[in-house]
């Protein structure tokens, strides 16, 4: 397989459909549970509609990062991506590659963990809060399941929240102090380093 120093278009707007998403996916998520502790609570703010639509809402985004995912796999098998920068260091490889493999395990896997949680509880789960539109259950009503994938999927989001904040960092730190084209390749309106490749 040929190197290239670009991702593909394709690659580009999965790439940042699918952040996008995560970010999304965080904070509807803290929200439907902060909804969801007050309605417990007997807070009179919410009704438990306005708990579902929200969490339908979460699920809707995990269930599209899900299918975006593994269609972004099977791209990334079928379609070549960039060379790392020779100037890296091994250990900087390393680590790289294992960020990048954590990123797939974990945006491939909280979501089937989501998805697990939502078929084990009792609550009916719909794709855009659409009736007509159930959320098939894989594991249904089964208590022990669901306080295990909840409390999974829960700290999977801290992981991922880490996770960014090391991607987005080391994005920059190649862009502002190693000053090559790493950044470039996922933003095509950067100045490239290496123009001639």
């Amino acid at each position: 397989m040929a190197e290239t120093n670009r991702y593909t278009s394709v690659a580009i707007l999965l790439h940042w459909t699918i952040a996008i998403l995560i970010v999304m996916l965080i904070f509807v998520g803290w929200r439907a549970g902060d909804m969801a502790e007050a309605l417990r609570a007997g807070s009179t703010e919410f009704t438990i509609d306005d708990v579902r639509l929200v969490f339908n809402w979460h699920k809707t985004f995990g269930l599209l990062v899900l299918a975006l995912s593994l269609f972004r796999l099977v791209w990334r098998f079928m379609n070549p991506v960039p060379a790392m920068p020779e100037g890296m260091k091994p250990w900087e490889k390393t680590v790289a590659r294992l960020t990048h493999f954590a990123f797939y395990v974990l945006i491939i896997g909280m979501p089937i963990l989501g998805w697990l949680t939502a078929s084990a509880s009792t609550a009916p789960s719909f794709l855009f809060n659409n009736p007509d539109l159930p959320i098939p259950e894989i594991a249904p009503d089964n208590q022990t399941l669901h306080e295990v994938t909840e409390f999974l999927h829960g700290r999977g989001a801290w992981v991922i929240i880490v996770l960014l904040v090391l991607h987005a960092g080391a994005a920059i730190k190649h862009h502002v102090i190693d000053k090559d084209d790493v950044l470039a390749r996922m933003l095509p309106f950067l100045r490239r380093k290496n123009p001639q490749d």
